[in-house]
């Protein structure tokens, strides 16, 4: 039988292990749960709010807007 010769690697492996190290650093981030409801929080959210609470304060917001200033 003959000898297969020795391939060499297309990528250079320090690059394919900075390259594997990132990929696992990306990994799932750890979830926050949402300080009213104890759900698991919206991506984007600064406050640590669900997206149904953190609609529900924007509508809280909106509401509080639209209504008149009393007049003493």
């Amino acid at each position: 039988m003959r000898r297969k010769p020795k391939e060499e690697p297309v990528i250079a492996p320090q690059i394919l292990s900075l390259a594997k190290r990132s990929v696992h650093m990306d990994g799932p981030a750890i979830k926050s749960q949402c300080v009213v409801c104890g759900s698991d929080a919206a991506p984007n959210s600064t406050e640590k709010l669900c997206w149904v609470c953190r609609r529900l304060k924007i509508s809280a917001w909106r509401e509080n807007d639209q209504q008149l200033p009393v007049q003493e």
